[in-house]
């Protein structure tokens, strides 16, 4: 059931790049990619969101960030990790983000919500760590998303 719940939110949330209010991105670590989406939580559907205990607001959005690795075949593969990362809005209020780590299978990612407000330009200030690396992987981007 649960399988079947974190399946249900991973298509959801990769169906949602193709939204406008959507932003996602990856920036390249050489050995590592670092993969994200940005995107209001009022796209989530109801179930989903009770189902993986995830708020449902005009005024939260949510962050989705997996780290990528080839493997040994070619494929490209998330890889597990730690993951942390700051928020801050036109004003510089800055708010620590709690990142959850999802396992289905091989695959793991991370998510976190915030809060907002319309039109407010957020900037994510984020590290993630690899399992076995001895370096963060620092990424920032900035993103605005609107009431839908």
């Amino acid at each position: 059931m649960i399988t079947h719940l974190i399946t249900r939110f991973l298509i959801l949330t990769f169906g949602i790049f193709m939204l406008a209010q959507a932003h996602a991105g990856q920036e390249d670590f050489g050995e590592y990619q670092v993969h994200w989406s940005v995107f209001p939580s009022t796209f989530l559907t109801p179930e989903v969101a009770r189902d993986n205990n995830l708020q449902r607001s005009r005024s939260i959005g949510t962050i989705n960030i997996s780290i990528m690795t080839e493997g040994e075949h070619g494929q490209i593969r998330t890889v597990g990790g730690q993951m942390e990362g700051q928020v801050a809005n036109d004003i510089q209020q800055v708010n620590f983000l709690a990142f959850r780590r999802i396992q289905e299978g091989d695959s793991v990612y991370f998510i976190a919500q915030y809060q907002h407000r319309p039109g407010d330009l957020m900037t994510f200030n984020i590290k993630a760590r690899p399992s076995g690396h001895n370096r963060d992987l620092q990424v920032r981007f900035s993103h605005t998303l609107f009431n839908d």
